[in-house]
């Protein structure tokens, strides 16, 4: 799956959690962000995972605007299905993005960035436009 993006403004962020695995300690964060979702507000929770990923989100602040770079992945666990939705970049929204061949696909694009109705001058087909029946039945050969 290829990597999603979405700029919006961070509404809470959560308890830090910490812990310990097999690769040693961990911390993780979870916060919420408010996005425009055509007219009306949405919200998403997301996780960041590992010291330098949180220590990235104590940059930003509640109410700053930002662009998150996530993955959406799920796991199963005891028959039950689980969603993740795990940030790997975190960025101010008012810094421009790097040039990138392969950019990140937009969720949500800005209302300036949206593409304008397409303005066509020939008018609508109607039923006298249809081609007349065909005499042979109009059968298709197959």
């Amino acid at each position: 799956m290829a990597a999603l993006e979405i700029e919006g403004k961070i509404r809470q962020k959560l308890a830090k959690i910490t812990g310990q695995g097999a690769k040693g300690p961990w911390t993780k964060q979870d916060f919420i962000l408010e996005y425009q979702d055509g007219n009306f507000p949405a919200e998403i929770c997301f996780t960041v995972f590992g010291n330098d990923k949180v220590a990235e989100l104590d940059k930003h602040q509640v109410g700053d605007d930002v662009r998150v770079s996530f993955n959406l992945r799920a796991r199963e666990y005891n028959g039950r299905w689980y969603n993740d939705v795990r940030v790997w970049r975190i960025s101010s929204a008012s810094q421009e993005a790097p040039a990138q061949s392969h950019a990140p696909r937009k969720m949500n694009a800005p209302a300036q960035a949206q593409v304008p109705p397409v303005e066509t001058s020939a008018p609508a087909p109607t039923i006298d436009d249809m081609p007349a029946e065909d005499p042979n039945g109009g059968d298709l050969p197959f």
